[in-house]
């Protein structure tokens, strides 16, 4: 099966003005930069930039904001931001089909200047092509200051990839592979007509956790359709139907009890989690929609504040505040920018038990000067393995905490936004680790490879988190889950997006030895639209 894109050519960028230099003053200005990644976009500041010399910070702010837009989804957007947006929205939006592109990371380099009135800001992009692997390639914006002295990204198709010219595209190809049987961790046969969200997964479990569909990126004449080169190849071993069925540690009857929670999410596009804590042995995994992309366990979302459970944690070991300790929740607080609460709620005199059932913000934010600035990302990664390599059966995002760039984004980390990312697989893992005290790499298939190293949390921390969550459920933003039998602890997020879209919602939850996790895109808030998936889910299956 191939698929194609598509674009004619377009005409060169006519004479131009050179760019004058800048002088120290015009410099102070301090540009906005749009970070790149899925499910959302941050501003933080790019300056001070020093100096009367060194590339203009406008047109670094003006790339660095179209590759942001770029790899949000935002076309029409990132078109604007170019010399020919008619063209480069059409470019762009067919590359995305045409190759089964999913959300792109693209990343910025040294910006350089070509000493013609031009910038040019290389960069590396990493595209997911959906069900095969990811295609990585460099690529470089040029810039072009326009006559009211505002950039612009000079349009041509060559920088969406080098090789992309008016004779020359690319196309998909992938191989056909036999369906290989897949079970449950009790026998029962698991297929897509009987378990449709599983259908992502069972793709790649067909074809073994090292291998995978096979299938090519070409370069082709346009007019011929002949192969001019190979971009990238993705493919695995063949799996023989004599070695038998594949055995997962999925459960039947909570896949589908999944499967119908996510009618909860009213149409929207959702994941659940549902993992055993003592062992980390999935036990349902479900995306709406059913098919295309495994969000579940491959996508990347800033997790709001669910993620306040591991910024709880890094406090907690630290002695950094307890959990009767008044930290006052006021609706706004400014760090570079205005940050505020949802519905801009206030607790006044709020203890931290308070702030974290409440799900404060600013109170969280307030903490931001107890942590170094690396602190966050060091205790998600020794405690909770995010950030490490794990071996889940099919490919996964593993999770990413950066060290913050400025103040401002250290404290947008400390409520999981920023450049914060996970997924529904690593909150649940998340949860499962904060109520356990002790990590389990996640997995699908018995007999994955675990190379992960991480600490075990001292028990004190263990019994004030396990009660922050049960709190959260009787008298905070989790009252959803009350009256449900169990002991259920959960926290609730909500995780900004971009200015033009909803904030998607977050519910983590955890009831005798299964934790789970669930994210609603544009969902407004977590109780509101994660917590009636799990109340549905919970619900259903037994307590223990």
């Amino acid at each position: 099966m191939n698929s194609s894109f598509s674009a004619p050519g377009i005409p060169p960028g006519g004479p131009h003005r050179p760019r004058p230099r800048r002088t120290a003053r015009s410099l102070t200005a301090v540009a906005a930069v749009a970070a790149v990644a899925l499910g959302g976009a941050y501003a933080a500041g790019l300056g001070p930039f020093e100096g009367d010399t060194g590339p203009d910070p406008g047109a670094v702010a003006e790339a660095r904001a179209f590759l942001a837009d770029w790899a949000a989804g935002r076309l029409p957007q990132a078109a604007a931001r170019t010399t020919g947006p008619d063209r480069a929205e059409q470019v762009l939006a067919s590359f995305t089909t045409g190759l089964d592109i999913g959300a792109p990371r693209l990343t910025a380099g040294k910006p350089e200047e070509t000493g013609d009135g031009t910038l040019t800001v290389p960069f590396t992009a990493k595209m997911p092509v959906t069900g095969l692997g990811t295609w990585t390639y460099t690529s470089e914006l040029p810039l072009r200051e326009q006559k009211d002295g505002a950039w612009k990204v000079d349009w041509t198709l060559s920088l969406v990839h080098p090789r992309l010219t008016g004779t020359e595209k690319f196309r998909l190809e992938r191989e056909e592979t036999a369906p290989v049987e897949v079970t449950g961790r009790d026998g029962e046969t698991l297929s897509a007509a009987t378990h449709p969200s599983l259908a992502p997964v069972l793709d790649r479990l067909a074809q073994g956790a090292d291998g995978g569909p096979r299938g090519a990126v070409r370069l082709v004449d346009r007019e011929t359709g002949e192969v001019l080169r190979t971009e990238a190849t993705f493919g695995g071993k063949d799996t023989d139907a004599d070695d038998g069925p594949v055995r997962t540690t999925l459960h039947a009857g909570w896949q589908s009890a999944a499967e119908r929670a996510l009618g909860k999410a009213d149409g929207k596009n959702a994941a659940l989690v549902a993992l055993r804590i003592d062992d980390g042995e999935i036990l349902a995994v479900a995306n709406a929609p059913a098919s295309g992309f495994n969000r579940a366990v491959s996508g990347t979302y800033a997790p709001g504040s669910t993620w306040k459970i591991v910024t709880s944690t890094a406090l907690l070991l630290k002695g950094a505040v307890a959990p009767d300790d008044v930290v006052d929740c006021p609706r706004y607080l400014t760090v570079g920018k205005r940050f505020q609460n949802v519905e801009t709620s206030e607790h006044p005199g709020a203890t931290f038990r308070k702030d974290f059932t409440e799900s404060c913000n600013t109170a969280f934010i307030s903490l931001r000067g107890k942590l170094g600035d690396g602190e966050l990302g060091e205790v998600a990664e020794k405690y909770f393995g995010v950030g490490q390599t794990w071996h889940v059966g099919v490919p996964s995002y593993d999770g990413s905490v950066p060290v913050p760039r400025d103040a401002t984004e250290k404290a947008a980390s400390m409520i999981g936004q920023g450049r914060v990312q996970a997924n529904p697989l690593i909150m649940a893992s998340v949860t499962a680790t904060a109520v356990s005290g002790t990590f389990h790499q996640p997995s699908l298939v018995a007999g994955t490879e675990d190379t992960t190293g991480t600490t075990p949390l001292p028990p004190e921390v263990v019994t004030r988190l396990r009660a922050l969550m049960r709190a959260t459920v009787t008298e905070g933003t989790a009252r959803v889950l009350a009256g449900l039998p169990g002991d259920i602890g959960a926290k609730t997020g909500t995780a900004e997006v971009s200015d033009d879209q909803e904030n998607n919602g977050w519910m983590v939850a955890h009831r005798g030895n299964v934790a789970v996790a669930c994210v609603v895109e544009e969902g407004v808030t977590g109780g509101g639209s994660a917590g009636p998936v799990i109340r549905s889910l919970l619900s259903a299956v037994p307590e223990n």
